[in-house]
């Protein structure tokens, strides 16, 4: 055993789990909104019109391509990502869409995005919530 003056060296080993992500791997929503809209630009055409097998499987494939592109631009992979997507018929009606979770505020966070073509809307919602 090593000592200094006499006293014993004792080795402090700190913790590796973190609460709170880093700076450089934080979920900004800015982002993930840039990443849903430009998804949503390119699957989406104004001339579109889907009938409700082909609008939920567009819906899935740009589930799936925000999901990756956010969690790919996301440095680690702490976070998990869940992204909801809504297709339905612009006919001059009004649409509500909610939605709740439990969540820690000061590392989960979320963004939204309504895309607008003239026959349909497609509104993404992008949650992110921080994996201890």
């Amino acid at each position: 055993m090593e000592t200094i003056n006499g006293a014993p060296i004792i080795d402090v080993f700190l913790p590796t789990f973190r609460m709170e992500p880093e700076e450089e791997e934080k979920f900004y929503p800015s982002k993930a909104k840039a990443i849903a809209e430009k998804v949503a630009m390119a699957e989406l055409n104004d001339d579109d019109e889907y009938n409700d097998d082909e609008a939920q499987s567009i819906a899935l494939v740009i589930s799936d391509k925000v999901r990756e592109e956010v969690s790919a631009s996301l440095s680690k992979g702490r976070y998990k990502i869940v992204v909801q997507t809504v297709i339905g018929q612009n006919a001059d009606q009004g649409v509500r869409i909610a939605s709740r979770c439990l969540w820690d505020p000061t590392t989960d966070n979320y963004a939204s995005i309504s895309h607008n073509t003239k026959k349909l809307f497609c509104n993404i919602l992008v949650f992110a919530t921080y994996t201890e």
